[in-house]
């Protein structure tokens, strides 16, 4: 570690395969923490480059816990964080809307590191259980169209850091990787980041993968879309900006989708929304998102992914979804 804390210190990039090997390396405890916390921070002060986050992500993926959920195709919604807008749910709210839409969702998350309440905070004060097992998560899409991926179960490398990223409690690269190693390695993705730069980079690798996906992020700024502003995304096949009148909303203010200042506050929000009493602009802004993951994965156009979308939550078939997870989760 020694050597690869000069070369950073001297502002020298990573290889992928240093990159790949130094977190290997991390996994199996061979750094302590005090040399993990100086390998994040050095992260901080810079931006990341493709190949470090290509070797970071290799490594990841080579040290998971896989799981075959192929059989279904399910899409992932899944967004960085580390924005520091500090919303409601959205990504996970989404997923289960598409999940009501008739489409499988293998939905990777976890606790929150830089935010008040990560998708794994609220889902399980909902009473989702988290399992690595196989059997149990076939069984949970088979009956609801929608499986919890928690991380952590998966990521046994994570563990090396989890502790250091807590006590750090700011988005480190971490954060940029978390989308990037859904342990089911589904072939259709929702992608929300945090810059405009990352969301090149991501569109950069994907390229190269056999994914139908799609790469959003706010101009403003939010690792999803907002309605607030525009929206930049990115697919296999072209590059956009959609307005909210795309979506058929009005732009909206940015205090209507804040989540709340608690793990409670949020997983309430999460329920009323869920079950189509949210306001206009909290639905507005999970239709949204439900209709990008729906059009990616059925290769529709908006408009159509759009009703599929407000048909799933205002019908309810978004929150019969929770409540099957949760009888199969207790």
């Amino acid at each position: 570690m020694k050597e690869i804390l000069n070369k950073l210190t001297h502002h020298q990039i990573l290889t992928k395969g240093e990159a790949k090997e130094s977190l290997i390396q991390i996994s199996k405890g061979n750094y302590n923490p005090t040399q993990i916390a100086s390998f994040l921070t050095t992260y901080m002060m810079r931006s990341i480059r493709i190949e470090e986050l290509e070797g970071f992500r290799d490594a990841l993926l080579e040290l998971c816990i896989p799981i075959d959920l192929s059989a279904y195709q399910p899409i992932d919604l899944c967004g960085t964080g580390g924005d520091h807008k500090n919303t409601f749910n959205i990504s996970t709210l989404a997923s289960f809307i598409t999940a009501g839409a008739g489409i499988a969702v293998a939905k990777h998350g976890n606790y929150s590191i830089s935010s008040i309440s990560g998708s794994s905070n609220v889902l399980e004060s909902l009473g989702v259980k988290f399992s690595s097992e196989e059997k149990f998560l076939q069984h949970c899409i088979e009956e609801t169209n929608l499986c919890v991926l928690h991380a952590p179960l998966f990521h046994p490398a994570m563990k090396a850091v989890a502790s250091v990223r807590k006590d750090l409690a700011v988005k480190t690269f971490f954060n940029m990787l978390g989308p990037m190693v859904n342990p089911a390695f589904p072939k259709k993705q929702v992608v929300g980041v945090f810059s405009l730069e990352l969301a090149r980079m991501y569109h950069y690798l994907y390229q190269k993968t056999p994914k139908s996906y799609t790469i959003v992020h706010a101009l403003d700024a939010y690792d999803e879309v907002s309605l607030t502003g525009d929206t930049k995304i990115f697919t296999a096949s072209k590059e956009n900006v959609l307005t909210p009148q795309d979506f058929g909303y009005s732009k909206i203010n940015p205090q209507e989708i804040y989540g709340g200042n608690s793990v409670e506050k949020a997983t309430k929000l999460f329920y009323t929304i869920l079950s189509g009493k949210g306001t206009e602009s909290q639905n507005a802004v999970v239709i949204a998102n439900s209709a990008l993951a729906i059009a990616t994965a059925k290769n529709i156009n908006l408009p159509e992914a759009l009703a599929a979308a407000k048909e799933s939550l205002l019908s309810n078939k978004a929150l019969e979804v929770l409540k099957k997870v949760q009888k199969i989760s207790a």
